[in-house]
Order: C-alpha cells, then structure tokens, then sequence
C-alpha cells in the first residue's frame, strides 16, 4: 500500500512554486505575475508599481505606528537571478544571449541550458562560444538549439529567458530544498508567507505594524531596482527597511544552521541599531542568543538555531538603502551553490579535478526549509514589534544596572560607586542574614546526631 505523503503547508507551497520560476535581470515579468495574483487573493492588501517597476505590497487600512515618529517597516527581496536573455536570432537555430549576474567562467563551456519560451514551452539549446559583444548588463554567448528542438526555432524571441539546464523544485528526505533559483525567489517567498501570517494575527486582534513588501528588479546587475525605489522616494524617509536576501553559505554559516542577522557585507556595515533590534527579536522569539557564550554549553544553545553573521563574502541592497540614508539592515538565509555554482570553493581554489568530475556544471541552489520557517517566523515577530533606537537588545538598561551593581570595585570615587556598594553589601548583612546562617548551623548538627 503506498502512502500519500501530506500536503505542504502554505508558507511551503509558496516556496516551491516561486523558486521555480524563471527569472532574469530586467526579464522578472513571471514573477511579477505570480506575485500580482497572489495580492490580487488578498482583499486586505494592494499593490502598486513604481516608475521603475518595482512591485510594493501595503495594507489597505495600516495600523497607527506604535511610537510616535515611527515609519513603515520595509520588508524587501529582489525578484531576479543570474540568467540568459535572448538579445539576437543570428540564424535559425541560432542565438545570440546575454548573461546577466555573476557566474564563473569556467560554468559557460558546452554547458547546456533551457529556454523558457512566452508561450509557456521549452526548449533545449548548448553554449557554442563566447560572443564578441558585451554591455554593462553582462557578457554575450552563442547558443545552438538541439536538434529535437529546432522545429520550434520559430518561436524564440529576443527578450526570451534562459536558464541553466537544472530539474524542478523538490524537498528531500532532510528537508533541504533544492530548487533553479533560492537567491532571491526564497526569500521573496518568506516575505509573502510573513505577511499572510500578520494580516491573520491582525485579523485576530493582535497589534501589528505598518508592513509593507517591497519587491525589486535588477538586482544582480549592481542593484539597479533599489537603487532606483531610492532615487524615486518609492519608500518614504523614516521607513525602517530590513532586506531579505540568501548568502553563500560557510563553515561559519552553514546551511541548516538557522536564518542569519546580517551585520554586514564586503561594501558596509548596516543601521547598528536595526541589527540588534533584529537580533533581540530573534533572541526572544528562538529561546536563546545565537551562540553560547564561553561560560555556557552547547546545550543552552536555542532550542531553535539562529545566526548572527557579518557575511562579507558578498553584497547586498542594505548597503544601498543605509548610503541612502536609511535605517536598514539585512536577514538571509545560507545558500548552497551559490548562484547555482555547484564545488564553487574548489573551482575558486583551483582543486576542481575535472578529470574525475568531467567540466564544471552549475546546479540546483539548495537551502534548509528550518531556515526558511525560521525567517518567515522572525519577519513576523518584526511585523508585531520592532524595538526602536536606544531600546535595542535592552542595551542601554543593561549597562546600567551592571554600572549600578558592581561599580564598587572601582573604588569610592563616586557617589553612585559608594551607593552601589552599599546596596551590594546591604543585601549579605543584618538579621536576616545571621538568621539563614544559624539556621543552616542547625540543620547540620541534626544530620550529626542522626
């Protein structure tokens, strides 16, 4: 008897179906589409495009901020991937295409790829040669159709997309998902299933935020979507923005190991401020902080895993929103075959041994759904409260009751050290004190006479 195994969960579904999409800088009209029907299922929300393109999802009715001078929180992911886009028909059968992201070389020879046609078809082709022609978008390849596919040479148009030659989305038995495109379908997916968990809390009274999703194009040809929502004002000055984006994993930040604060990236160091109030939710909301410290145990680690990570392998558009001006900073989650580079770290460090392997070949993107959840989950912890400035961590407070606790080893030189010492002393001192002890005498000359 064979056994039906249980269907995802929505926050799953939405994952498998939108990482599966293809998509390309400045060619994200798939994922547009997806992402307007789903709005378009929410009577509760709207959406609305910018100049640019840029997709922003709002509540129709937002709640009133919770302080006074706070703007909307900005949830964002860009809805592009390193691809092909079709840019010339040279001969039947023939293609010229650019590739627009960031991709090794060494992944171009011979390699065969998948075109994504408007009709909804695919069909098969192989790189031949690297083209002579090349814009700031990316560098220019050839591609031959297979021959089982040239009957639908026809049918090929320029602004086509093509991809790597990968299989469909599919969750394995760890719960790993291997999928075309994590980066950043992922994490555009984690912001839908955040939203939907906020309107339902909303709707079952819970106090919440003014969240909105903003959505960018883009961003893997220099961040061009984002940086066109800050040339527009498409977020409004006092916006809080926390960027979503999935990050080479490593050693330090392994996949499985739990979503990431980002502190930073190779071009900046985010908003401080938003980091720790991220990083205090993410404490709160998990059971624990993201590592022990060195007079803890592994055991009194989370009992959900989280990472707090500079991850500055690799750039992100927090750095464009904090330039911008604003407060922003970033979460991710840690990626495999970044950017579908499969043995990306022996390929970097010239151990590849392609004898054995054959030619390096670019393949599904893979991250942890525990990761996935646990990024859905914290989003919506922001979505419910967002520490401001000055309250993040519960710094502040936290240095001075240690000033007001122990600033008598520093001697008597201040008033709050002499008061402090006093309160510490007080406490081990007077009747209630001398009584406990004569009491503990008590109770061990009554074990010596038994």
């Amino acid at each position: 008897m064979s056994l039906t195994p249980p269907p995802h969960p929505p926050s799953i579904r939405t994952l498998l179906d939108l990482t599966g999409i293809p998509t390309a800088a400045g060619r994200e009209q798939r994922v547009i589409a997806y992402i307007e029907r789903w709005t378009a299922a929410r009577p509760a929300l709207r959406l609305r495009r910018d100049a640019a393109g840029n997709l922003v999802i709002s509540m129709k009715r937002p709640p009133r901020p919770a302080r006074a001078g706070d703007g909307p929180l900005f949830i964002t992911a860009h809805l592009d991937h390193p691809a092909f886009v079709v840019e010339r028909i040279v001969a039947p059968g023939t293609l010229e295409l650019s590739f627009r992201g960031g991709v090794n070389e060494v992944y171009f020879a011979e390699a065969p790829i998948t075109l994504h046609l408007a009709d909804g078809r695919t069909a098969a082709a192989t790189l031949i040669d690297k083209a002579p022609a090349s814009t700031p978008a990316g560098q220019h390849y050839l591609a031959e159709l297979a021959d089982a596919d040239e009957h639908m040479a026809d049918s090929v148009a320029v602004g086509d997309v093509a991809t790597w030659l990968l299989l469909p989305p599919e969750i394995d038995n760890d719960g790993v998902l291997h999928t075309p495109c994590c980066d950043d379908l992922a994490a555009a997916a984690a912001a839908l299933a955040a939203m939907e968990e906020i309107l339902a809390r909303r709707a079952a009274g819970a106090v919440v935020q003014d969240v909105r999703l903003l959505f960018t194009r883009a961003e893997e040809i220099g961040f061009v979507g984002a940086i066109a929502a800050v040339k527009r004002r498409t977020i409004p000055r006092g916006a809080r923005v926390v960027a979503l984006e999935n990050s080479r994993a490593s050693p330090d930040a392994p996949v499985g190991g739990g979503p990431i604060v980002r502190v930073g990236d190779r071009l900046s160091v985010f908003t401080p401020w938003l980091t720790a109030a991220c990083a205090q939710r993410a404490e709160e909301l998990f059971g624990g902080p993201s590592a022990p410290t060195a007079s803890q145990t592994v055991r009194s680690s989370p009992p959900r895993p989280w990472q707090r990570k500079l991850m500055s392998g690799g750039a992100c558009e927090a750095s464009v929103f904090c330039i911008a001006g604003y407060d922003a900073t970033c979460l991710c989650l840690p990626l495999g075959n970044y950017h579908n580079m499969a043995h990306l770290d022996a390929v970097q460090a010239g151990t590849y041994d392609a004898a054995k392997l054959g030619p390096p070949r670019c393949a599904r993107e893979f991250i942890h759904t525990r990761d996935y959840l646990g990024l859905v989950d914290l989003l919506v912890g922001l979505g419910e409260r967002l520490p401001g400035p000055g309250k993040a961590g519960g710094l502040g407070e936290r240095f001075e009751r240690l000033y007001t606790e122990r600033a008598f080893v520093l001697g008597g030189a201040t008033a709050g050290a002499r008061a402090a010492r006093a309160s510490a002393t007080g406490s081990r001192t007077g009747r209630g004190v001398r009584t406990a002890v004569r009491a503990k005498r008590s109770a061990r000359a009554r074990g010596r006479r038994r």
